[in-house]
């Protein structure tokens, strides 16, 4: 059978030329290939532009599991009814889950400022909300209520007035949260239809500033396309996962690489050591996870490696060039970390806590942008706008500067909006 077929969860060993090419090829990999989609995409998002709620709805049917009379907003008391009906330890879940995430996000959020950068001039920052988000949450493979409050907390921290969930198939723990938090439009849409209904909105769904949320390819490439009509955070590629040690607990290590793989089949899962007995001690815990585990199982025999290093240092400056989503590594080595969408420290602290409970948000960069930018955050439901005030005394002291930068750019306006000033000071 190919290698690229394999589904044994046996993950590679790599060291010298192989482990070489294999770096260099992560380290320059792109954004998920979505050529094979886009075209669907495009005509998609057309139909939904030109037909609004009629297409939205037909698709919604076909794919989204969508009764043909059945709303595309789910009602506010199917809403509270997921939550009254929710198993109080579901409940306690969520909300513990909730308070970490909702503490995270305040201690994340800009504040305004404003200081006097010299005598007679002064600057600072405004911050102001996005007035309407839209937060795409899967409901395909796996009902994702965490991922619901990963994305409208944040918004809900920043001050975004209006929050719109969009979820295909939504399952009753998703709605339980969504109650929970007190979203109040809900709509049982998904995929590449969701996303334009949110970008140009319909009769029922309305427009947004911005569109948040991981998804499948067809979302992902719904976003792309809708990009320059309305803002996105990033675009997501399927999950990926980097765990450093030298002499940690083999069982730890393998239930991280297990875990973020069970996400997708195409999810990617490298494990970095300068121990060879503790690389083998790894490589036959995760076969043996794997076992009951067929898409972790398909992705670790496609896309999962253990790479051979001389030394720890060698190892972070590899995780680094990857730029992984995940990234564990021991703690006296954080300082090295230049490159991850969210860093795990000690081998007590699992991915999946991430993923659901201690606070940071599990909405992160793949496909090598972690090189540029974090997960989400309150940063990304915000605008932060500079803001300057210059006194009499001050215009005095700064237009000599300013005119002759203004004088070598040949920009005679801006010459004279200072001499201007300057004459009534």
């Amino acid at each position: 059978m190919r290698k690229k077929l394999r589904r044994d969860g046996v993950i590679r060993i790599l060291e010298g030329a192989g482990q070489t090419r294999l770096v260099s090829a992560l380290a320059e990999r792109g954004s998920t290939d979505l050529g094979k989609v886009e075209p669907v995409v495009r005509r998609i998002v057309r139909e939904v532009q030109r037909r609004g709620d009629r297409a939205v709805r037909r698709y919604a049917v076909r794919w989204d599991g969508l009764g043909k009379r059945e709303p595309l907003r789910v009602p506010e008391e199917d809403l509270d009814q997921a939550w009254a009906q929710a198993d109080p330890k579901l409940q306690d879940a969520i909300k513990r889950a909730a308070a970490n995430v909702r503490r995270y996000a305040e201690w994340q959020a800009p504040i305004e400022w404003r200081r006097d950068i010299q005598p007679g001039v002064s600057v600072g920052q405004l911050v102001r909300p996005l007035e309407s988000v839209g937060c795409y949450v899967p409901g395909g493979r796996y009902p994702l209520p965490s991922t619901l409050l990963m994305t409208v907390i944040p918004a809900q921290v920043a001050g975004v007035r209006q929050i719109c969930v969009v979820s295909p198939r939504p399952g009753k723990a998703t709605l339980a949260a969504a109650a929970y938090l007190g979203v109040r439009e809900f709509y049982r849409v998904g995929g590449a239809q969701a996303i334009a209904a949110l970008a140009y909105g319909t009769e029922d769904i309305p427009r947004v500033d911005k569109i948040v949320g991981p998804g499948n390819r067809y979302v992902t490439a719904a976003k792309k396309l809708v990009a320059f009509d309305c803002a996105i955070e990033f675009l997501a590629g399927p999950t990926e996962a980097v765990v450093i040690s030298a002499d940690g607990d083999p069982d730890c290590i393998a239930s991280d690489l297990v875990a973020q793989a069970e996400h997708d089949p195409d999810a990617l899962c490298v494990f970095i050591t300068n121990s060879r007995a503790l690389a083998k001690d790894v490589q036959e815990n995760v076969r043996k996870r794997a076992r009951e585990n067929p898409i972790a199982a398909q992705s670790l025999s496609r896309r999962g490696a253990i790479l051979l290093v001389p030394s720890m240092e060698q190892a972070v400056e590899v995780a680094n060039r990857i730029a992984p989503e995940h990234l564990t590594v021991p703690a006296p080595f954080a300082r090295l970390v230049q490159r991850a969408g969210s860093v795990f420290l000690g081998e007590f602290t699992p991915q999946a806590a991430g993923d659901y409970i201690s606070g940071p948000n599990h909405v992160l960069p793949t496909s090598g942008m972690a090189r540029v930018r974090g997960g989400l955050s309150v940063l990304d439901f915000v605008r932060v706008i500079a803001c300057q005030q210059v006194t009499r005394a001050g215009i005095r002291d700064i237009a000599p500067s300013g005119i002759a930068l203004a004088a070598v750019e040949g920009l005679r306006g801006h010459v004279e909006a200072f001499r201007v000033r300057c004459s009534h000071a």
